[in-house]
């Protein structure tokens, strides 16, 4: 992070930025009402002022004490910071007067031109929050003396050492292309299909993260949820292999699964998907290792309920800080917000395994978006950073034709292990086999495999029977 650089107030956004703004520069804040532009330069304002800076707040459509309201209410410590309000008076209206915004030859005699300039060579700011430039739209004579006058605004600002931070309310009627031209950087807010987005569109003299990225308007301001880049991260680590405490899996894998790997375990619901992601996270637990589990579907006190009952001491482990069963909304959380809390886990807790418990639910929360893209990102990151990863993917066939996936992300998978019901002698009974596994050979037979209140069972490979994978499969004499 560049030392030269002004700090946003908003660690996601100083991320997008690569370090905050670069000071005496203007930035154009762009979006329509309710976006959360007034909010982000509370930020930029507070931060400078507890920083002993000279901040200045003008606002040209809100009262200033409605300002004041409203960001007392969102928990905005207002000390230090000074607000010149030049919005229109009752007075204004019932006198029906008219004013305009200065031009360069006549700031002598503008009277809101020289409380601008009385106030910044007064407190010669470091910081400016103009909310919001397009009032000085309205209130100009025509397209070109609005242009002129506003260039002429932001370079006697920025000339004086102050960096400016201004917002506008683009419309078809009214567009803002000029304001975008004549900014050192824009910054946009939306907010559409309850969901609200930032991205930055321009940022001179600097690299910046490009794309859209989630935020979140709370009772604390704003928070921004940088778009996952898993090619940003990452550290070095032995790929060494976890062993899942089962000597028939074990068997299967030749040896377990390895750090830094993606494991699909795939199959139809209530086959023991989530049980067998839980076993090696029990052995990682002995070795003092932490794993967490985020589960999308199931509620997290039947999922260990449920582990307790099969001999995997999940509350314990839990006590003893090696695991954490985290139940996520998906319709509250977006992909960017959820990649956010997996990275807290791994680079604050040092998680060394982590399950999501499942794809399917994980679908939900994207919203519409590239499901692919999503778990792509977070599985690479993940990878990255020496984590083994354990996708739980649900398939709606019970028995018949064999499918791994059914949303296309097999190619992901650095190991695929699949489980399946088998009807056998009027039973229906579970199998479990490897596809796929890229760090090492692995057993091609299919085991039985049995979960008990003793935990699970691998049985011997079944050799002798066929057509496994149909669900319907068919006994073979062994041959003299």
């Amino acid at each position: 992070m560049s030392e030269n650089r002004l700090f946003s107030g908003i660690s996601g956004l100083n991320q997008l930025l690569y370090g905050g703004y670069i000071p005496g520069r203007a930035y154009l804040i762009r979006g329509g009402p309710g976006t959360g532009k007034t909010t982000l330069g509370m930020h930029f304002l507070t931060t400078g002022a507890a920083n002993g800076e000279s901040v200045l707040f003008i606002t040209l459509a809100e009262t200033a004490a409605q300002v004041q309201k409203n960001a007392a209410g969102l928990g905005f410590n207002l000390q230090g910071i000074n607000f010149l309000d030049l919005s229109p008076t009752p007075e204004f209206f019932a006198q029906v007067e008219t004013y305009d915004i200065f031009s360069p030859a006549e700031v002598e005699r503008e009277p809101t031109t020289r409380q601008i300039v009385e106030q910044v060579e007064a407190l010669k700011p470091q910081r400016i929050f103009i909310d919001s430039m397009t009032q000085f739209r309205y209130l100009a004579t025509d397209t070109f003396q609005f242009r002129k006058q506003v260039l002429s605004f932001l370079r006697f600002l920025v000339e004086q050492g102050t960096t400016v931070l201004f917002t506008s309310e683009s419309s078809k009627e009214a567009p803002d292309n000029d304001l975008q031209f004549m900014s050192d950087g824009v910054i946009n807010l939306n907010f559409s299909n309850n969901q609200r987005t930032l991205w930055v569109s321009k940022f001179r003299g600097s690299e910046f993260q490009d794309g859209q990225h989630t935020i979140r308007l709370t009772s604390k301001g704003m928070q921004v949820f940088p778009r996952l880049m898993p090619q940003v991260y990452g550290q070095s680590f032995t790929p060494e292999t976890i062993s899942s405490g089962i000597p028939g899996i074990d068997e299967l894998l030749h040896g377990g699964i390895e750090r830094g790997t993606i494991t699909i375990i795939s199959g139809p619901s209530g086959v023991g998907k989530s049980t067998l992601g839980l076993q090696f996270m029990k052995e990682a637990a002995g070795r003092g290792e932490r794993s967490v589990v985020y589960t999308f579907e199931e509620r997290k006190e039947t999922l260990l309920h449920r582990a307790e009952g099969i001999n995997i001491a999940v509350h314990a482990m839990q006590e003893r800080g090696t695991l954490s069963v985290i139940q996520v909304e998906p319709l509250y959380y977006t992909p960017d917000e959820f990649a956010n809390l997996v990275r807290q886990e791994v680079e604050q807790k040092q998680a060394r395994i982590v399950m999501i418990d499942s794809v399917s639910g994980y679908r939900l929360s994207v919203r519409g978006e590239d499901l692919i893209s999503h778990i792509h990102s977070l599985s690479k990151y993940l990878q990255n950073m020496g984590v083994a990863v354990l996708l739980i993917n649900e398939v709606e066939t019970i028995t018949g034709d064999f499918q791994v996936t059914e949303v296309g992300i097999s190619y992901l998978a650095d190991i695929i292990v699949f489980l399946r019901y088998l009807e056998m002698q009027g039973e229906l009974r579970r199998a479990i086999g490897v596809l796929k596994k890229r760090m090492s050979d692995f057993e091609k037979t299919l085991r039985e495999f049995e979960i008990s209140r003793y935990g699970i069972k691998v049985g011997k490979p079944l050799t002798q029977l066929r057509g496994v994978l149909t669900g319907l499969p068919d006994f073979m004499e062994d041959q003299p």
